[in-house]
């Protein structure tokens, strides 16, 4: 009896180790796979980041008073009020 469970033990042992070492070996490659994954994504978030840091530098440079009021003038003949060109509106609230 003794020497069958010895016989069984080692049995086990001999079909479990290698076993154990391709469990291993794939728990390595999706490792490295997961691994590749973030770094393209972390490389994709920064590529993200500066282009949203351009976009914002354009809505400031685009929306800039200086700008608008260029445009206004030289594009759409616009100019700046003078006061007596101002007129003002009193609106009374219902009661």
């Amino acid at each position: 009896m003794k020497n069958i469970l010895k016989y069984v033990f080692i049995c086990v042992c001999a079909i479990a180790i290698p076993a154990l070492l391709v469990v291993n070996s794939l728990q390595a490659l999706r490792y490295k796979k997961l691994e590749r994954e973030v770094a393209s994504l972390e490389k994709k978030q920064i590529e993200l980041v500066e282009e949203n840091k351009r976009l914002i530098t354009n809505i400031s440079l685009l929306s800039s008073s200086d700008r608008i009021e260029k445009i206004a003038s030289t594009e759409l003949n616009m100019h700046k009020a003078e006061s007596e060109e101002i007129i003002r509106v009193e609106m009374k609230g219902k009661k």
